[in-house]
């Protein structure tokens, strides 16, 4: 079944892309999928990243509800870690998906 959107503001993708697209997000989702990360461990996942890029894609996606941003305050220095929300969780078998594909090129 074809789908045709008058408005392409309404259609899913569309919206999935605007929230997820750029160059960093899936990546960012992908080291995270299986357990919280801190910032430097998700640097050293994706070493071409800037530190100023890598906190304004983190702000964005826990804007969207799509990952959580905790602090640790039990540890000396206090510590960030960043996890999958409940609808980031969401997104894995697309990310593994999207591993299985690219897997194959």
């Amino acid at each position: 079944m074809r789908y045709h959107y008058k408005n392409p503001d309404n259609c899913p993708v569309t919206k999935i892309m605007s929230v997820l697209g750029g160059r960093w997000k899936f990546i960012i989702l992908y080291t995270i999928r299986n357990s919280a990360k801190r910032f430097g461990q998700i640097n050293q996942f994706i070493p071409s990243i800037s530190n100023k890029v890598l906190t304004e894609q983190l702000r964005e996606l826990e804007e969207d509800d799509i990952i959580i941003r905790r602090v640790l305050t039990d540890r000396i220095p206090v510590n960030v870690e960043y996890s999958l929300s409940e609808k980031g969780k969401e997104i894995v078998p697309i990310l593994e998906l999207m591993e299985a594909w690219g897997n194959g090129v």
